[in-house]
Order: C-alpha cells, then structure tokens, then sequence
C-alpha cells in the first residue's frame, strides 16, 4: 500500500472547508488593503534562489527540492517573495504600474527533517508590496499581517521588529557581531561555527538555546544604523504606536535570508513550542534590482495555514452551509428525488441524496452524520399527495409540504 511522503499532509474533507474559510477570510482582508491576487508556478529557475536568498542560506544549502532536466536545473519554490518578484519583472508589472500591491496563497516545499509546525510540503498566505521605500508601507504591512491574525480569531502572539539598516549597515553590524562572538566560537553549534566565518548575521537565527544564549550576552544592539534607517525605523515604530498596535523591538531578529533590508519582522506564538513562528516578514530594497529589474523598495510578509491552524487550535466543528439530504423510497420516488435535488441546487442550496440504496433507518442516519439540517423523505404517499415529508434535523419536527413551497422554506 502506497503511503504519504514523509512530511506531506492530506487535508481530508472533515478539515478542508477549515482551510476554505481562512482563504476566505484573507482574500477579503487582502482585499480591504487593496491587494491583488497573483498566482506564480509551483516550479522555477534553482539559480532564482540561489540568487535570492543567498547561497549559504540554509534553505538553499540543504532544503530544495531540485530537479534535474537534462543541463537544467528546478527547484520547487520554498517561499514566495522571489517567484512574486521574479513575476513582478517578467511581466513588466512595473510598467503598468508604478505601484504594485500582490498577494498570493499556495504550497511551499523544502526539503528538512518534518516535526510539529514543520513539513515538507507546506502552505503560505503571503503578500509583496514592491515600488515604495516610505515607512508607512512597513507600517501598514505590518498591520495588515495584524488584521489578518485578528480576523481569523487567533489571539496571543506577540509582533516581534527590529532594522537591519542598508547594505553598509548590514555589514557593519555583522563586523560587530563577529567581533563579539570570535572568543565564543567553541561553544557555538557547528552550523554557527561556519556561519562566523561565511555569514555571522545568520547566527542569530539559529533555534539552539545555547547559541541564542550565547548571543543574548553579546548585547548587541542598534548602533549601526546610518541616520537615514535610525530615522525611517523610528517611524515604523511611531506609526505601530499610533494605531495601537502591540510590538517589542528585538536586536537580534534578522531572518534567514539574505534580500532582507531595514525593516523584519516576525510573529510568534506560544502553542508552537520551539519552532514558534506562524509568521514573518520585512524590507528587500536591494532584491529587484539584484534580479535585474528597476531600482525599487519593496516589502512583504508570509503566514504558514498549518502553523496558523496549530496556534488556533481549532477543533472540528459543524459546516455552516444549510444541507438538505433527500431520501427516496422506490423507483418512481428516485426520479421525482432527482428533479427536487436538481432544482434545490439551482436556487443556491446545498443538497445531497442517498445514492446507497440504504434502508429508511440507514438512509436517516446518513444524513445525521452528515449533519444535514433538512431531511426530504419522498415516497409513494408523498407522490400521491404531491408532497415532500419535510423533516428538521435541529428541532425534530416533520411536516408535509408541496414543491412550490420547498425552495421558500429551506432558505428560511
């Protein structure tokens, strides 16, 4: 018997209209922000991410899933932002508008170890806004990352900020950190040791409670940023303050990713235990341009739905959808069930039938498992008298009602 792959999850009917109704939600948040849905492939160009996210990143070092073609090689895409962006430059998007405000939902896949909140194959609800340096698009980003959470009833997480600054910023502040740790590099995890040779900002990204403590001591804090940054993140934070909205400022959050610049951002929750991100994001004013599209400032976020659904811990609970389950009873019924199932669901309503021959008993039990709110019993009584036996699933009351009437009552 073939079975998943490792990492991999089957959202099954009883579960998937939970994911139906987040998607709902945040196309129409996304929408009240004025964002538009972009669609990019599941597949791309490898180069595109070594190119992106930066070669001693450790989603391209050791978690993509790369195919090989021949001379070419593929990866499936393990985030978002450089697919949108690449998109954003093929299609000449920016000769349409100045201005571009996307938003996509879809599967992501890397290839790690799987373990609670992380899977092979996994799912984003993210968003770019490319074309604008001004602080108030990080703030209302960030707010938008705010509304969704709020609008989908999750509670408790905590808004985590701080500024890389520009590129010499960036620089300096890695020259520091070296700095700081080059007398601790023994005590770092192996990763974190090569890391302090190739790339030390990504030390402070490592999950391991010993290179995080380790890191906490060496105090390091926002010095490095030029004016200009110190400025636009000053006002990142005043606007967060103005619309109430909750942060603390964190000097050692970085992301793991190379393209980011001033402005990151991360969204944390308890319910996750170590790996406690559901979401995050930030500035990539350089990353355009690196792909050999315009000069332009751009900022984005990601929520991923599993660990969304971990954080809400939501439990299964009843459709809200009105079903109306018609059980028939003899041949002559069967086709006058056909003709009442076909007109219910050409005036809107959600309707099945009993298609297993079961008995009334069995028939009836169906559709409480179904949890149909309205049971129609068609018989030869019921074909005599030109009625539908109308039963309330809620209530228990049973009434006979004419054809005419049915459509009216059931939307009632």
């Amino acid at each position: 018997m073939y079975k998943r792959v490792s990492g991999t999850k089957d959202i099954l009917p009883k579960e998937s209209f939970i994911w139906q109704a987040i998607e709902e939600t945040s196309r129409k948040v996304f929408s009240l922000y004025n964002f538009e849905e972009i669609r990019p492939p599941l597949i791309e160009e490898a180069g595109l991410f070594n190119r992106s996210l930066g070669e001693s990143a450790e989603i391209v070092k050791k978690q993509l899933f790369i195919i090989r073609n021949k001379d070419e090689d593929y990866a499936l895409r393990p985030e978002g932002t450089a697919s949108i962006v690449r998109s954003y430059i093929e299609n000449n998007l920016d000769k349409t508008s100045s201005f571009s405000k996307l938003y996509y939902l879809g599967p992501m896949f890397r290839l790690e170890r799987p373990q609670k909140g992380r899977l092979r194959q996994f799912n984003h609800i993210g968003c770019e806004a490319i074309g604008s340096y001004d602080a108030s698009l990080d703030i209302e980003v960030i707010s938008l990352a705010d509304k969704l959470l709020r609008s989908l009833n999750i509670t408790g997480y905590t808004i985590k900020i701080n500024s890389l600054g520009c590129t010499k910023d960036k620089a300096k502040i890695t020259a520091s950190l070296r700095n700081k740790l080059q007398d601790k590099g023994e005590k770092l995890c192996d990763d974190c040791k090569d890391r302090l040779k190739n790339n030390a900002l990504r030390i402070l990204d490592c999950k391991k409670e010993t290179c995080r403590e380790i890191v906490k001591k060496a105090g390091l804090q926002d010095t490095c940023l030029c004016e200009e940054c110190r400025v636009h993140f000053n006002a990142v934070k005043s606007g967060l303050d103005m619309l109430k909205i909750k942060y603390t400022v964190d000097p050692n959050l970085v992301r793991g990713l190379d393209y980011y610049t001033q402005t990151v951002f991360e969204i944390t929750h308890g319910n996750l235990g170590s790996q406690d991100a559901i979401g995050a994001g930030g500035r990539y004013n350089n990353l355009v341009r690196q792909l050999e599209g315009p000069d332009v400032g751009a900022i984005g976020f990601a929520l991923g739905i599993e660990r969304l659904l971990l954080a809400k811990e939501i439990k299964e609970t009843e459709k809200k959808e009105t079903l109306a389950y018609v059980i028939t009873l003899g041949k002559e019924a069967k086709e006058e069930g056909i003709k009442v199932l076909y007109a219910l669901r050409e005036n809107g309503i959600s309707a099945d039938m009993d298609y297993e021959g079961k008995s009334i008993k069995g028939a009836m039990r169906k559709s409480s498992d179904l949890k149909a709110r309205f049971t129609l019993i068609i018989g030869e009584d019921e074909i005599k008298k030109g009625v539908i036996t109308l039963k309330n699933m809620l209530s228990g009351e049973q009434r006979e009602i004419t054809r005419v009437d049915l459509t009216k009552e059931l939307r009632c």
